[in-house]
């Protein structure tokens, strides 16, 4: 896309979008940022209008201090061959989204994996069912409150695994360096910190 092709719809979508902020990661590839209630408004913009037909994928991050999830539509455009990734952020409680599958078809793959990994529920969206985690009975381990650790010491026993190979080559003076207990998070001291 050349600077006068982009400027031109720049202008346009500013036209079309109010409150959009935009930043231009490179000469191939911009990020929008919109409230929430406006992406729907955006999306359809993008794909009728500006050639951004391909939905490549639907990324979330979690922000615990901030209370949101920010929700990242990856869209390309085979006519101009630039990439646009459309930011919004919602509130982490409820949860709940609108879904974007009757604009992009693949939304609803990408929305039912947020909605098992971050338990974020995409209202509209016509499969919500887990298909990763499917016997999972924990909370969505996305989550960056999600403490893994405690997850597995709550649900598994711990056993030593020590077989005879394993002392053999100890006993050459190989085998593991760090023990588990010294290697775990939970017991590690950050660096940063001190």
């Amino acid at each position: 896309m050349t600077k006068q092709a982009l400027s031109a719809w720049l202008d346009r979508l500013h036209r079309e979008i109010e409150g959009i902020e935009v930043r231009q990661q490179s000469a191939r590839r911009l990020q929008l940022h919109v409230a929430a209630d406006a992406l729907p408004t955006l999306l359809e913009f993008l794909r009728g209008q500006a050639s951004y037909i391909h939905l490549s994928a639907i990324s979330c991050v979690d922000w615990p201090a901030d209370q949101q999830f920010e929700l990242v539509y990856h869209l390309w455009s085979y006519e101009t061959r630039t990439l646009v990734s459309a930011h919004t952020r919602i509130p982490r409680e409820p949860g709940i989204y609108v879904s974007v599958y009757d604009l992009y078809q693949p939304a609803a793959f990408f929305e039912r994996d947020i909605h098992e990994m971050f338990g974020v529920r995409f209202e509209g969206s016509p499969d919500q069912s887990r298909f990763i985690l499917t016997e999972w009975d924990g909370p969505p381990p996305m989550r960056k409150e999600f403490d893994s650790e405690a997850w597995v010491n709550a649900h598994f026993d711990w056993q030593d695994y020590n077989p005879p190979w394993l002392q053999e080559l100890t006993a050459q003076g190989g085998g593991i360096a760090i023990p588990p207990d010294e290697q775990r998070f939970s017991r590690r001291t950050d660096s940063h910190e001190t």
